[in-house]
């Protein structure tokens, strides 16, 4: 089978596509620098597969380092390219940090394929391109607006970046996938979100501050205009997530692209609140949650949901598994790290 790259391949979405690449028989190489990983997702991937990709540890801000690689593996078919610092607050704090790192290491990959005859290449996209959409849900012709965060600006920029590209390689053919909330873990909770230090996303404080690891849950407003004052999002389990990257993979490898630079919404279709997510926890969990409402948090948007019409219907992928399973299976995972 076709053999293909899979950047930030031991992160939390990486690593279930991972899963979900070797599972359909691709030969995976990971490349991943550990600043937010570790090694022994590696583990978890060959037990849930029976195989061991083989992993490459590297920084993607080496521009030599991304050469040689690329001299050495001169056969890849394919790139999914998740490699990126991804925290909103932390972009707010440190915006350099997150131009270095989304923007310098995207460049530097696309010019290695631009050097082959044919390239395919993923690129993990975001739904805060979108910013405060008007309109909900959303769809993928809705307007790109300014940017909330740093982050967001790198994911506008690298999409840019990769249109731009496409218009002038005619060898790359690639897909940007706009996500919005990916959350939960595999079901064999061999391998699921592993934040190092004070985790940025809402699922993994929550589950941490469940079994004792955090002291008290902030939520961040209960007075934007929603049915219950907290933020909405769209929470897509990660297994759904990874599985959508298999399928636009090899609708590139296929040609059945209907251009050479697309973009689909990953979701659920359905918003659910901060509130709800937590009332979905305490109910699978049976644990009872201890959050308090905290002012505000500069960079979130009031609500954000997709209107995935395009890729059930263009890419054939819908979303199948529901926010208590994302729960559940993310609960199982944070009981398995701490018996470790």
């Amino acid at each position: 089978m076709d053999k293909i790259l899979v950047t930030g391949g031991l992160g939390f979405i990486g690593s279930h596509t991972v899963v979900e690449l070797q599972n359909k028989g691709y030969e995976v190489i990971i490349i991943d620098n550990l600043s937010n990983s570790s090694r022994d997702v590696l583990q978890g991937i060959t037990g849930i597969t029976g195989k061991e990709p083989i992993f490459v540890e590297l920084d993607l801000r080496d521009k030599k380092g991304v050469q040689d690689f690329f001299n050495a593996h001169s056969d890849i078919k394919g790139v999914i390219h998740f490699a990126a610092s991804k925290a909103v607050g932390e972009s707010v704090g440190n915006p350099l940090l997150y131009y270095e790192n989304n923007i310098n290491t995207l460049v530097y990959v696309l010019q290695e394929l631009d050097k082959l005859e044919h390239a395919n290449f993923i690129f993990s996209s975001s739904c805060t391109v979108y910013g405060q959409a008007d309109e909900l849900p959303i769809t993928e012709s809705a307007p790109v607006k300014p940017a909330e965060s740093p982050y967001g600006n790198t994911k506008q920029i690298g999409e840019e970046i990769i249109k731009d590209s496409c218009k002038v390689i005619p060898n790359l053919n690639a897909i940007a996938l706009r996500y919005f909330n990916p959350i939960g873990a595999h079901e064999t909770a061999l391998i699921g979100e592993l934040p190092i230090g004070v985790p940025q996303n809402l699922v993994p404080f929550i589950t941490q501050t469940a079994v004792g690891l955090r002291e008290q849950l902030s939520v961040f407003g209960d007075d934007y205009p929603t049915a219950d004052g907290t933020c909405i999002r769209d929470y897509i389990h990660v297994v759904d997530l990874a599985k959508a990257h298999v399928i636009a993979l090899k609708r590139l490898l296929e040609d059945k692209n209907d251009s050479n630079f697309e973009v689909f919404n990953l979701g659920t279709g359905t918003g659910s609140s901060v509130l709800e997510v937590i009332n979905a926890f305490e109910r699978v969990s049976g644990e009872k949650l201890n959050y308090k409402i905290a002012p505000r948090r500069e960079g979130d948007v009031i609500a954000a949901y997709a209107n995935t019409e395009k890729a059930n219907d263009v890419l054939g992928w819908k979303s199948e598994l529901t926010l208590d399973d994302a729960m559940k299976s993310a609960w199982k995972w944070e009981q398995k790290i701490r018996q470790k």
